[in-house]
């Protein structure tokens, strides 16, 4: 067809180039956008506190470390992020935060305990993720799997134990035993989640017998200071007289053996009195007589001796025998 056959004319072919020239230029630049969109979609980073959940189309593929990763873009890979280092807090009994301070919340924390008591228990648990594929796909609400085994096993725990071990000496005991309950309930549930602590708050008795039960309180604490009062006592009064007793003893036992050696010297100098006696007998009771005498009259500072003999007394100052 010639241009005079040609009802429309240069001007129109002109057209229908630029029409063909543009939609190559669009296309080049959708599969330039494409590609760019691809490139950029297709790698994905893991920080080191996270891992990462890859899906493809709906199926779960594997999990991802921390660091850079490659998936398939356009949606057909999906990645999904859990934090596995953060130590998760679910508070139970109470609520604290900045806005509404502690709530009432009796339908938790409320529990019967072994002895048919009431008890008010506050606790909180603490939780990581250990398997992200299994917390977020085994079961649909993990977050509510968590609060219902943790009253369950607080319940269970608590109604096991005597209303004093509860409000008193057992709350170690009781968090101990309620985290390796948790823990072995949710490995059974494969839920993917790692118990780090059980820690009782505040463990009080119900607000309507609390009058009572501080009566009872300082009656027990009254019944323990008399005890340590009196244990102290004890402590005092019985080593004081188990001391003088030993004391005593050691006296004894000292003038006994005093006693006996002085026995044991005066027979051992009999002995030699009765060797020299029978070897001189004469020479050893005089000698005897005159020691008798000179220790009886050394007893005294002045001796006057009257003979017999004399019809008038005349006093004599003998001297002493010292002289």
């Amino acid at each position: 067809m010639n241009d005079s056959q040609n009802p429309f004319g240069n001007d129109f072919q002109k057209v229908i180039n630029d029409f063909k020239h543009n939609i190559r230029n669009v296309g080049m630049l959708v599969v330039g956008v494409l590609l760019l969109a691809g490139t950029f979609t297709s790698f994905y980073t893991v920080q080191p506190e996270e891992e990462a959940v890859l899906i493809r189309v709906g199926h779960y593929v594997s999990t991802a470390s921390p660091g850079l990763h490659f998936k398939i873009p356009f949606g057909i890979d999906k990645v999904i992020k859990v934090k596995t280092t953060k130590i998760h807090q679910r508070e139970f009994g109470f609520r604290k935060n900045s806005r509404s301070g502690y709530g009432n919340f009796d339908n938790e924390s409320l529990m019967l305990t072994g002895d048919l008591n009431v008890a008010d228990v506050q606790w909180v648990v603490q939780f990581s993720i250990s398997d992200p594929y299994k917390f977020l796909f085994k079961t649909s609400s993990p977050e509510r799997n968590i609060r219902d085994v943790s009253e369950s096993i607080m319940r269970r725990v608590v109604g096991d134990r005597l209303v004093t071990e509860v409000l008193t000496t057992g709350r170690v005991e009781i968090a101990s035993s309620a985290r390796v309950l948790m823990q072995e309930l949710l490995d059974k549930y494969d839920m993917g989640v790692s118990i780090k602590a059980v820690k009782l708050q505040d463990v009080n008795p119900p607000d309507s017998v609390k009058p009572s039960f501080n009566e009872v309180n300082e009656a027990k604490q009254e019944q323990e200071k008399v005890i340590n009062q009196a244990e102290e006592a004890y402590n005092k009064v019985i080593p004081e007289a188990r001391g003088k007793a030993d004391k005593v003893i050691q006296e004894a036992k000292a003038y006994g053996e005093e006693k006996i050696n002085r026995a044991k010297g005066d027979a051992s100098k009999f002995a030699d009195v009765l060797r020299a006696y029978k070897k001189a007998p004469v020479v050893t009771r005089k000698r005897l007589y005159i020691e008798t005498m000179e220790e009886i009259f050394s007893r005294f500072d002045d001796v006057t001796i009257v003979d017999p003999k004399i019809k008038g007394l005349l006093p004599v100052f003998g001297k002493s025998l010292k002289e």
